[in-house]
């Protein structure tokens, strides 16, 4: 590429590039929709740097933490529940301070788009003393994340570069520039500084608050940091992409963008507020900077006339503020469209025989969790990653172990080693009884197929030997482990009879490669002989989007989404459904 050349990205595309170009050497993340393009773009930059799927957010963060103090340039991406994850070390990390520049990207989820939740990162960030820069376009991802390292090493801080679903995947032009020669800084042994115990705590906590004071002041002379003086009837604090929603909705209204979100500039608030005749603080989820605004004795508006759900748009702040009569027709009615698992997918021949024992299911984040939803509707919970099993286990001790004998926990591969593990060592460790199903399809499915510790590749596409989950399961000292095929659903129902009674801890493992992957040579597909059929819906009962139901009741088999997995056929009674 040019020097100058100009391209159309992706706003985690040119996160990664601004790391890049910022001479970044170390990347670690775990998959996490919105945040996953980061890693994936920057593993192309792989012969100069390194980058890592970590099992984990906590361990990515502590790899890119390692790699600072070693005195690199380094990074850790997740998105915003994946924060959660990260926090125990990022608290601490925030204490120690840098040596090589340190940046989190941490991708929010507005609207709840792929999430379980709506959570403000910032606020993880306030919390935990880390200075957060807020981009609102793909060039500003990839300026800012380049600023964002600029400002760790200055400040000695870790940096949150907060981004959001819309940005995450939003495109926009981004010139691209050389890569910087980021000479590496020297270790020095401090344990002053690198070793949080108490009495080291305490005197860097003084630093810190220090280092933000600071940050504070001479923030409001940054240049991300932004004042557009227009008409002043109308003045605006605003950062991220809601700054592309006011600038649509009132354009002739002064702006003051906020590059840093935390700690605030409060001078050049202070002083924009005084310029304007009216104020409003323009921000999606939570009122972060309007709180803060506020205790400053500055009169403004913002939540009394602003969601703290979801998405922002231009419509609904022109309306919220103008008080305009739009002229917008309410949209037309769409029909709805669920998320279905696809056809093929291994997940709903486990889901069918869980169902046709009436048991219920402890279910965990991934693909599966669609069998919350009907026809399936075997998915009773869903908390976070790794929930399911440790859910199972806090039932048996509340009610007893046969409560728990219609129950499993439903969890994936890649969830299981992520923090699933840790509630499997719980359940032995603790003398549980429950049954677990790790439904193994090779893949993280869920944020579009990205390799983990038990799939045998790594991001940078090295083949490296596999963590074998069933000998995991029996290095713990669980006595029963059983690999089933997941479409093999006469054993799996007679296995999951069989360990569901058990007074022990058990493990059923499903191995079955996600169809998407295109590892199963499809040798055949299936169709329906009408003359058959007895129309009972036994075909139907998994909710497999290649069949549907004809008009006289029979059913009909879409040879483009037919995959042969055969579980139709398996249903069937009747022989109706033969192979093609």
């Amino acid at each position: 590429m040019s020097e100058k050349q100009k391209v159309m990205m992706l706003g985690n595309a040119a996160i990664a590039r601004g790391a890049y170009e910022a001479g970044v050497k170390v990347s670690a993340a775990y998959p996490g929709t919105p945040s996953t393009e980061v890693s994936e773009n920057l593993v192309q930059y792989k012969d100069e740097l390194y980058c890592e799927w970590s099992p984990n957010e906590k361990v990515a963060t502590e790899v890119a933490i390692g790699a600072s103090m070693a005195g690199v340039r380094s990074m850790c991406a997740m998105k915003h529940v994946g924060v959660n994850v990260a926090s125990d070390p990022l608290y601490s990390f925030s204490y120690m301070g840098i040596n090589g520049g340190f940046v989190l990207v941490a991708a929010d989820d507005p609207g709840c788009y792929s999430s379980q939740n709506e959570q403000d990162s910032r606020m993880v960030a306030r919390a935990a003393h880390v200075a957060v820069i807020e981009p609102s376009d793909s060039q500003e991802a990839k300026d800012f994340t380049k600023a964002a390292f600029e400002i760790s090493e200055k400040y000695d801080t870790p940096v949150m570069l907060r981004t959001t679903t819309r940005l995450s995947h939003s495109q926009g032009m981004v010139t691209l520039e050389q890569r910087q020669d980021i000479p590496d800084k020297p270790y020095n042994r401090d344990i002053s500084r690198n070793v949080m115990m108490p009495a080291m705590a305490r005197a860097r906590h003084i630093e810190v608050e220090k280092r933000e004071k600071r940050l504070e002041e001479e923030s409001c002379s940054l240049p991300i940091n932004r004042v557009e003086m227009r008409d002043t009837s109308i003045g605006v604090i605003t950062s991220g992409i809601p700054y592309q929603y006011v600038r649509e909705a009132l354009p002739e209204a002064s702006v003051l963008k906020l590059g840093l979100v935390n700690p605030l500039p409060r001078k050049l608030i202070e002083d924009f507020a005084k310029k304007v005749d009216s104020l409003y603080i323009v921000e999606e989820l939570d009122p972060v900077i309007e709180l803060q605004v506020k205790s400053w004795g500055i009169k403004c508006t913002g939540k009394e006339i602003f969601t703290v759900q979801g998405e922002y748009s231009a419509n609904m702040i022109r309306k919220a503020v103008a008080h305009a009569d739009l002229g917008i027709e309410s949209p037309a009615e769409v029909p709805a469209r669920p998320p279905i698992l696809c056809a093929g997918c291994p997940h709903r021949s486990v889901f069918t025989v869980l169902k046709k024992l009436k048991i219920h299911a402890a279910g965990d984040i991934g693909c599966y969790t669609l069998g919350t939803v009907p026809p399936l509707s075997v998915i009773d919970t869903v908390v976070c990653m790794g929930a399911s099993i440790s859910a199972l286990h806090g039932m048996e001790k509340a009610k007893g172990k046969d409560y728990i004998k219609n129950w499993v926990a439903v969890i994936g591969d890649s969830t299981f080693m992520h923090t699933g593990i840790n509630s499997l060592m719980n359940m032995f460790y603790n003398q549980a009884t429950g049954t677990v199903l790790i439904l193994d399809n090779s893949t993280t499915g869920m944020t579009g197929h990205q390799d983990h510790a038990a799939t045998g590749k790594t991001l940078q596409g090295d083949i490296v030997p596999a963590i074998s989950i069933y000998e995991m399961c029996k290095a713990i000292g669980i006595r029963s482990v059983t690999e089933v095929d997941a479409f093999d659903i006469e054993t799996l129902e007679k296995v999951v009879k069989e360990e569901v009674q058990k007074d022990e801890v058990s493990v059923i493992i499903t191995k079955s490669p996600c169809i998407m992957l295109g590892q199963k040579k499809i040798t055949h597909k299936c169709a329906s002989d009408p003359e058959k059929c007895k129309k009972c819906g036994m075909c139907l009962s998994p909710g497999c989007p290649a069949l549907t139901k004809c008009e006289d009741g029979t059913i009909a088999i879409d040879d483009t989404l037919c995959t042969g997995c055969d579980l139709c056929k398996k249903l069937c009674k009747f022989d109706a459904i033969k192979d093609v």
